[in-house]
């Protein structure tokens, strides 16, 4: 009989990465997915990309944790439609853009701008004919 693997997912998943996680940046990774889960009660999240990453239908965010210096949010777009927000994203890419957080004090200055970024994405994903 062949054993059964214990698999975990979603938030789940994501707790056991933060655990094990080592980065200058981990309060604060740890904050900012606080703040994205929150923010929506639809907005999920798993591990994807080796690193927290979050979805709704598609997926719309991950971290990049390659960056040292500051904590790296990769959003992303489709069919063309993307939300502008020069406050927060960064970046001309035809289907995603970038936002960094550069410490505590950044992330609590940029909160509302993301929160609504979140809530924003959910609309567009939602429009009858958004593919």
């Amino acid at each position: 009989m062949a054993i059964k693997k214990n698999v975990i997912s979603g938030k789940a998943e994501v707790d056991q990465y933060m655990l094990q996680l080592t980065h200058p940046y981990k309060q604060e990774v740890a904050q900012l997915r606080a703040i994205i889960a929150n923010a929506n009660p639809l907005i999920m999240e798993r591990v994807k990309w080796n690193s927290p990453s979050f979805y709704y239908l598609k997926d719309f965010a991950a971290f990049n944790l390659r960056a040292k210096d500051y904590v790296q949010i990769i959003f992303i777009f489709y069919d063309g439609n993307m939300i502008e927000d020069p406050s927060l994203l960064l970046g001309s890419w035809k289907d995603r853009r970038e936002a960094r957080f550069y410490g505590m004090d950044d992330i609590a200055a940029k909160r509302p701008a993301l929160e609504e970024l979140v809530n924003n994405w959910i609309t567009l994903i939602n429009k009858p004919n958004h593919n």
